[in-house]
């Protein structure tokens, strides 16, 4: 057998594994509500991208996509190894694209395949780690997403997405072949599986800080009421909950006029570190009302925090070297994208292995704190064969995408915290780190035992 074959049959094999480690998740998670839709989530070890594996296709297969947050719709590359024998196309005319907000129409002059179609709906789908769209078809297709408690997968004839090029897997992990869209638009991934099932368009993400362990997804539903730990014993959620606010500004490659953002924004009112509140400008945390700049965004392509504002930024960073001092860190020298780190067997951790650092609490709307826990403010690094150290993990400039936010809440501020996207409401909640409760979003997905 080709190499070529033995890498597919790796990659399958990979991606099967994440669907039956999902399956065991739906069965840990304890809810009080309506069945839901559960999928894996993986943290990328190279990109720090979180990926999850679905069913799409006839006959179905597993595939990996990057999730990204601010989407309005999925894409999937169309041009290689897309063999489905049941997908269809949109006419330009038709009231699906008009739902899309498309405003191209599509020819082609190669035989038909799903990328090629004449007078077929066009979609812009964008890649906003290399910075790279393409138009292409909108496409609809069966897929299949497990649920919970029944842990039994659930067919959908009628998925809408976009088929995109080869060339837009530039910068994606390693074998994905796409981008699932959860951002805030009616045919991103939780709206379309909201509507199949009759179900609140409400969900929930649980991302594991580990590269081999994942966490989950949960979608058409709010956020469990607990969930077990690796002894199977279960935890108690609290969610605490602040508004969504709007960006009236679109940030996408391709500009929607008078389209709003498909990201999700909080209002971040006030950061303070052990208990002192820092001196802001608070016209630099607010969202241009004549340009969209500004506002704190919530977002999984970033890896870490992200504060642009260079007053801001040097506040905060002054503020918390100055609290690690009198908590006496040993500093160290900085590792990039990193300005501050300090050595690891300077810092004590608790019984969980969070790290004892300066507290960070983000004041946000509605008078709500968000109390982050130190495992969500440094990073692990290591270098060299046994220097380890804990880094500050806020950047001053998107890591990966050109930022258009004053803050971005990226994924280590929300890693191994259960935190809900509800749009019925209009509320972020977030649970606080899971350790504090002697558990992880790992642990929860790995648990067996009983489902609801």
């Amino acid at each position: 057998m080709s190499n070529k074959n033995n890498k597919a049959m790796s990659t399958t094999s990979v991606d099967l594994l994440c669907l039956i480690a999902v399956i065991i998740a739906a069965s840990s998670i304890q809810h009080s509500v309506q069945a839901a839709f559960i999928t894996p989530i993986l943290k990328d070890q190279k990109t720090l991208q979180y990926t999850t594996t679905i069913e799409l296709q006839t006959p179905l297969r597993p595939t990996k996509l990057v999730i990204d947050l601010g989407a309005q719709f999925s894409w999937v590359n169309c041009q290689s190894g897309y063999n489905s024998t049941t997908y269809a196309q949109t006419t330009c005319n038709s009231t699906l694209c008009t739902a899309l907000n498309s405003f191209a129409c599509s020819n082609c002059y190669t035989p038909p395949a799903p990328d090629c179609g004449n007078f077929t709906c066009a979609l812009f789908p964008e890649n906003p780690i290399s910075n790279n769209a393409s138009i292409d078809n909108a496409i609809i297709d069966r897929l299949s997403v497990p649920t919970t408690p029944s842990n039994r997968q659930t067919l959908i004839s009628h998925f809408v997405f976009s088929c995109s090029k080869t060339y837009m897997l530039t910068d994606l992990a390693q074998n994905a072949t796409g981008m699932l869209a959860l951002g805030r638009a009616n045919f991103s991934f939780p709206p379309q599986l909201a509507r199949f099932a009759s179900l609140p368009n409400i969900f929930s993400l649980c991302l594991s800080p580990s590269t081999t362990l994942p966490g989950f997804g949960l979608f058409a539903s709010a956020a469990p009421n607990s969930i077990l730990d690796g002894n199977n014993l279960s935890k108690t959620l609290t969610l605490t909950y602040t508004p969504l606010i709007l960006n009236p500004f679109s940030d996408t490659i391709i500009t929607y006029a008078l389209h709003p953002s498909f990201n999700y924004f909080i209002n971040l009112t006030s950061i303070s570190i052990n208990g002192h509140n820092l001196p802001l400008n608070q016209s630099l945390l607010s969202i241009d009302p004549n340009t969209g700049l500004g506002g704190t965004k919530i977002s999984t392509l970033e890896p870490y925090i992200v504060i642009q504002p260079p007053s801001i930024y040097n506040t905060f960073v002054s503020a918390f070297e100055s609290a690690a001092s009198a908590m006496n860190l040993t500093s160290a020298s900085p590792i990039k994208p990193f300005k501050v780190c300090y050595y690891a067997n300077s810092t004590s951790v608790t019984e969980s292995g969070s790290p004892l650092v300066p507290i960070i609490e983000l004041g946000l709307g509605n008078g709500v704190k968000w109390s982050v826990d130190g495992a969500n403010v440094v990073v692990s690094v290591k270098k060299g064969k046994k220097s380890r150290r804990w880094c500050l993990g806020v950047v001053e400039k998107g890591v990966v995408v050109t930022e258009r936010a004053a803050v971005v809440v990226g994924g280590l501020l929300v890693e191994d915290n259960v935190v809900e996207f509800d749009l019925v409401r209009l509320r972020f909640g977030f649970s606080g780190n899971l350790g504090a409760e002697g558990t992880s979003c790992a642990a929860a997905a790995a648990s067996g035992g009983d489902g609801v």
